[in-house]
């Protein structure tokens, strides 16, 4: 087997393999030998036909199987002998420098993996949040249970912050109705902020069925083009006020959460315990993020075209997905290269780096952590055992445990290469929900 290989770019090869056409007729002697077996044709008992025929009647049908079969594992071959990694699939076509019954030429294009150094992987500024669940974080906590239990009673006062109110209201700007005539029975919790700047404002102080009329001046950078920034006039009816009950933290309340606690004391301790394990998953979320977004800004990868390719296919997915729950058509066009090249190149580049660390270093993943981790999502259930049983029995729900604790341990191994400095934050800013995209950018 012949090959040369032309470096067309940094990562992009073009690789010439011809194959002998010895080899091609030993393949095509045996296959066709196969065939002569069970050949059937008139004037010949069922395997008697000679091998000439058979080789008449299906020799250009074989040889083009056999070419195909020796076109996927010569190309493997070749790639072994000239130690290349591709970064994707090739694109094959057959050389226009063909011969009759002198072997098959192809022509291979391709990428090849980039080369990752590693340099510098020990200075890197790592900082792990220190933080701890205290008495008034329980509280709160359990505030924000109560919330989610909370009743409305209808009052009659005038409203204040935190109460709900029932009303009509109609919108006018530039002497248009922009509400369509008068929306009726609208709902809103004060202090929610859930319109424009000062809408809220004007409703405090008002009881039901009392009317205002108020003007106020859309943001300069509200959605609506014909609104932003212009003076409208709103006129409201108040229908109803009510006012907040929050249920009182008892046996019944405790047991509505599935808690086994006994009395307020207990549940209190469980609260804590629950966010205590929550801290520190926010902790080691907050560490991930920290590292995954030094190693992209310290390590510059020329990037294989394919990879970030394969990238964007994959972030467009979801998007595709839920058009076609909605039964919309959704092309290439409403979903542009632009919108994901930018997240699709941090996680190829990322990709890279932790393949080769994990490379570099024969890092292997940590089976007793992959049970640890299988166990503690199944603590969450009713059955935990099935739970277990689910992931250990199948593959692919047990690899992505594994890629994910073998994440995991990288970042654990980049850690042990820095120094760690300890900075104290608060509790409240460690919680909040943050959109840190660890892999996704």
């Amino acid at each position: 087997m012949q090959i040369s290989v032309e470096k067309v770019s940094d990562l992009s090869r073009k690789m010439t393999v011809r194959v002998p056409e010895e080899i091609i007729q030993e393949k095509m002697e045996t296959r066709l030998k196969t065939l002569a077996k069970d050949a059937k044709l008139d004037g010949f008992r069922p395997g008697k036909v000679p091998f000439h025929v058979v080789k008449k009647m299906f020799g250009e049908r074989v040889r083009g199987e056999v070419i195909s079969a020796l076109i996927e594992s010569s190309y493997y071959e070749a790639l072994q002998s000239e130690s290349l990694e591709p970064a994707g699939p090739p694109h094959i076509v057959p050389s226009e420098n063909q011969e009759q019954d002198n072997g098959f030429e192809y022509i291979a294009d391709f990428e090849i993996l980039p080369k990752v150094n590693l340099e510098g992987i020990d200075n890197i500024e790592v900082q792990r949040p220190v933080c701890s669940v205290q008495a008034e974080n329980v509280e709160k906590t359990i505030e924000t249970l109560q919330h989610n239990k909370k009743e409305w009673n209808g009052v009659e006062r005038s409203s204040q912050m935190t109460d709900r109110l029932t009303f009509h209201f109609s919108g006018v700007c530039d002497d248009k109705n922009f509400t369509d005539g008068k929306v009726e029975d609208y709902q809103l919790e004060l202090g929610t902020n859930q319109m424009i700047p000062g809408f809220e404002d004007e409703l405090l102080g008002l009881e039901a069925g009392q009317q205002k009329v108020f003007d106020i001046v859309f943001p300069e950078e509200y959605g609506n083009a014909d609104l932003a920034g212009k003076t409208a006039t709103f006129d409201v009816e108040i229908v109803l006020v009510e006012e907040v009950s929050l249920p009182v933290v008892n046996e019944d309340f405790i047991k509505s959460f599935g808690s086994t606690a006994h009395d307020v004391d207990s549940f209190k301790s469980e609260v804590k315990s629950n966010l205590e394990i929550e801290l520190g998953q926010a902790i080691k979320r907050r560490v991930k993020t920290q590292i995954m977004d030094s190693l992209f800004d310290k390590f510059s990868i020329n990037l294989p075209d394919v990879l970030i390719d394969q990238e964007i296919e994959l972030l467009k997915q979801p998007y595709k997905e839920n058009a076609k729950r909605q039964n919309q058509v959704v092309d290439d066009n409403d979903l542009p290269r632009e919108m994901f090249e930018g997240q699709a190149k941090r996680r190829v580049t990322l990709g890279l780096v932790l393949a080769e660390i994990i490379q570099e270093n024969a890092i292997q993943v940590d089976a007793a952590r992959v049970r640890q981790e299988i166990e503690v999502m199944a603590n969450t259930y009713e059955k935990p055992d099935d739970v277990i049983n689910w992931y250990y029995g199948d593959k692919k729900r047990l690899d992505d445990v594994e890629k994910m604790i073998l994440e995991e341990q990288v970042i654990d191994w980049v850690i042990d290469q820095n120094t760690v400095v300890e900075t104290d934050v608060a509790f409240d800013e460690l919680m909040a929900p943050q959109n840190s995209g660890v892999v996704n950018g």
